[in-house]
């Protein structure tokens, strides 16, 4: 007697995501996790480091911000207004819930001087790299009588 096992065409891709947020954090695309998760810029200067996050209708107390080891964690929650049993929605996209995102830091950064803005929905943190990551300036010494490389007689 043989058993039927049910093909899902997905279980790889899965998978492959659960395997790609382990080296990178979790993506912007998990539809049916329990997590909530959102899109990020990351730039960079000479002097810092600027993570950007998108929170729309997310108030500043209900995020909480964190860096260890070179990671950059933002988390919170949203809750849903009440709603009354007489209420019949036809559709209900909005969702609510935890939410997470850990960022690994391309450089080292001053974790201690971070500072975090949050405006028009968009959460900004800037970070200051660390001394050892930030780029040196190194000045070109000139021998008196040499020019262009020539010798003086």
């Amino acid at each position: 007697m043989r058993t039927l096992v049910r093909w899902d065409p997905f279980a790889e891709f899965r998978t492959l995501r659960r395997t790609m947020d382990g080296f990178y954090g979790p993506t912007t695309w998990r539809l049916h996790d329990s997590a909530l998760t959102f899109p990020v810029d990351v730039t960079e200067t000479d002097e810092h480091l600027v993570v950007k996050a998108a929170l729309p209708g997310i108030s500043p107390e209900d995020v909480d911000i964190s860096v260890n080891e070179g990671v950059l964690t933002v988390k919170g929650e949203t809750k849903s207004d009440e709603t009354s049993d007489a209420e019949n929605f036809h559709r209900r996209e909005i969702r609510y819930g935890a939410f997470y995102r850990t960022i690994p830091l391309p450089v080292q950064v001053n974790d201690d001087k971070a500072e975090a803005e949050f405006k028009d929905g968009f959460l900004t943190v800037t970070l200051p790299k660390a001394e050892q990551a930030r780029p040196k300036q190194i000045k070109v010494k000139a021998e008196a009588g040499k020019l262009n490389g020539s010798k003086s007689s």
